[in-house]
């Protein structure tokens, strides 16, 4: 007689992990929250949200092959941080504040261990945000992925006065552009950069000197969330437009909240492209193109602010810990941003 665990398919694995997640779960919720883990649908009450024109904001993605290199280093309690930023920071580029989350983690075998690990991820993640990780899935799908390896994408839902939405419309020819710095290679590029170090344990090993670490442990590091920072940013000072730089770099990210007839002009050497970045282009032999249409090179949000605000902005980003550069400027034109 066959049953579903000789089918690859262990639901007492998926009870353990539940229990094991539980606690990282419970750190995140809002008083909203009025779902414990564990219901068929998590339940967020707006009532007390005290907003005169309420829209929701939706924003998913996922960490991409980053995951290759947890899988390699088999490091996972990190990755989930990723997760959550690629949604959350998307989000709040519409000035939105995260409500809530949810995430979906696909497996070939269910290691109650490993998927705690990853929901703790999720967890300091969605704190960092500022939301309640109120649900999620996991799915254990043998013969479909690897016995080790897994996919992790989330979804996250955030809310914003219609007054109030940052879409980019009062950006103008004099605008400032505040970029904030990364922490590293964020959740992108990683095809290229697996191309270029492997992604084999031993190779993630190697020591490289200009990062004072392995390659392995700058890779993980995990994607800065930005949301408590601009959410801040936005109830003092007129922010007109910001990016998320995220895949496809400076070159499709940044236009992408600009007006017709308006271009951004980048001024590069105004802002310490990161040694992680420098490593990638030399060993990689990657052309300047390329670099700025793939990766954030240390810069993770651009924020398009007035001109006579602009010192202001950077002393407060920078009083919260962040670290802060102009890197450039909006003017009138044609082919939305220019690199020199």
């Amino acid at each position: 007689m066959a049953n579903y665990k000789e089918a690859g398919v262990d639901v007492h694995a998926g009870y353990e992990a539940v229990r094991l997640m539980r606690k990282y779960v419970s750190k995140t919720m809002r008083p909203e929250v009025l779902t414990d883990i564990g219901g068929f649908g998590g339940l967020f009450s707006l009532e007390n949200i005290r907003i005169d024109k309420p829209v929701l904001v939706s924003g998913t993605d996922g960490v991409g092959t980053k995951l290759k290199i947890a899988f390699a280093l088999d490091r996972h309690d990190t990755v989930g941080i990723d997760c959550v930023a690629m949604c959350a920071n998307d989000i709040v580029c519409s000035g939105a504040q995260p409500l809530f989350f949810l995430d979906y983690i696909a497996t070939g075998k269910l290691d109650p261990q490993k998927v705690a690990d990853i929901v703790k991820g999720i967890s300091d993640g969605c704190l960092m945000a500022g939301c309640s990780l109120v649900g999620g899935e996991t799915a254990e799908m043998p013969g479909f992925y690897p016995e080790n390896e897994y996919d992790l994408a989330g979804f996250c839902v955030g809310i914003v006065d219609k007054d109030q939405i940052i879409d980019g419309k009062s950006i103008k020819s004099g605008d400032i552009l505040i970029g904030i710095a990364s922490s590293g290679v964020h959740s992108n590029g990683f095809s290229l950069v697996r191309k270029i170090f492997s992604d084999d344990r031993q190779a993630l090993s190697k020591y490289y000197p200009e990062l004072n670490s392995t390659i392995g442990d700058v890779l993980l590091t995990p994607t800065r969330i930005y949301v408590k920072t601009v959410l801040e940013l936005r109830e003092k000072y007129n922010i007109n437009g910001i990016a998320h730089i995220t895949g496809g770099g400076f070159i499709e990210n940044i236009p992408r909240m600009i007006p017709e007839g308006l271009k951004a002009v980048i001024q590069k050497g105004t802002w310490p492209v990161l040694p992680v970045f420098e490593l990638i282009a030399r060993q990689g032999n990657v052309d300047e193109t390329d670099m700025y249409n793939t990766f954030n090179m240390g810069i993770g949000m651009v924020l398009a602010v007035d001109a006579d605000e602009a010192g202001e902005i950077l002393r407060f980003i920078g009083e919260r810990g962040e670290k802060a550069y102009i890197i450039g400027r909006i003017d009138e034109g044609e082919g939305r941003i220019e690199i020199c």
